[in-house]
């Protein structure tokens, strides 16, 4: 929500400021020079990129506009999770996980951890180790390596939609101008005409160039700058997985692999040892509850 307030305040101060130099905020109403900035930004966006990065856009911006779900409560919500599942694993041995491992949306184990199941990559990223892990053979240096692979994978998927953005709101000035210089064409036309008129069709020419770049600078940017955190902040959850996976597989006890774990998060949403603790043993932490989005 964050967001929304962000891009609220750049308008209200925009405008505000206009509107306290006497300006008429009529003039700022251009359908015209919008719809040529908004309808050929769109169109370049659809040229350079194919569905799933379209696809990954809308999810990111929305994901933006909703604030982050990476807070604190998310990340004792794992640890507790996977403390669970490890000392499962350690009574009973890594057959006993299969079925959950195999259908996780059906498993006891995972399903009353609905955050974790939403998230796709995540799931699959410690299923498909922990597959692996249950086949056997593979030592713990190659299913490391295997993590590392799939967090490079994930986040250069992850980035391609923030580039895509990127790119687009760095043209935004340029059509801008685009529909600056159209009006001023249409301006050429009218010379000879009342004063008024030509004045006018001036101001509308330059209000393309205004919305260019307040759309690039005000709004495209910042959403895309944001939606590049976010991809890291995923990219960190995927690290704090790996780390408590890593420790686990080369034998270390539950609550020791989820300390690791938990000395990975990072230090603005990492739980303390009392909350991991009490959160794991199934103790009410207050410290848990979401951070702010």
């Amino acid at each position: 929500m964050i967001a929304i307030l962000g891009i609220v305040i750049v308008f209200a101060a925009v405008i505000g400021g206009f509107l306290m130099e006497k300006g008429h905020l009529a003039v700022l109403v251009q359908p015209a020079e919008l719809l040529i900035i908004a309808g050929a930004s769109l169109g370049t966006l659809l040229v350079a990129n194919p569905v799933h990065i379209l696809k990954g856009i809308g999810s990111g911006v929305l994901g933006v506009l909703k604030g982050s779900k990476l807070h604190k409560a998310r990340y004792l919500d794992a640890l507790k999770m996977m403390y669970q599942f490890l000392n499962k694993v350690r009574k009973e041995g890594l057959l006993s996980v299969e079925n959950d491992v195999e259908k996780p949306e059906a498993s006891p184990l995972f399903k009353d951890h609905a955050e974790f199941l939403a998230d796709h990559a995540a799931r699959d990223f410690v299923c498909d180790t922990l597959r692996m892990a249950i086949t056997g053979g593979v030592e713990p240096f190659d299913m490391d390596q295997m993590m590392e692979l799939d967090m490079e994978v994930h986040h250069d998927e992850a980035t391609q939609p923030v580039n895509a953005l990127s790119t687009t709101a760095d043209s935004l000035p340029g059509l801008g101008i685009v529909a600056a210089v159209l009006g001023v064409v249409i301006t050429m036309g009218a010379l000879g005409g009342p004063p008024e008129e030509i004045g006018h069709k001036v101001a509308a020419a330059l209000v393309g160039t205004f919305l260019g770049i307040l759309l690039c600078y005000g709004v495209a940017g910042p959403l895309s700058a944001n939606m590049a955190k976010a991809a890291e902040e995923h990219n960190h959850y995927l690290h704090v997985l790996r780390v408590l996976l890593t420790s686990f597989l080369k034998g270390a006890a539950p609550i020791v692999a989820v300390e690791m774990a938990r000395r990975a998060i990072p230090a603005h949403v990492r739980p303390s040892f009392d909350e991991m603790e009490k959160s794991c043993k199934g103790q009410p932490a207050e410290a848990a509850a979401p951070a702010a989005a």
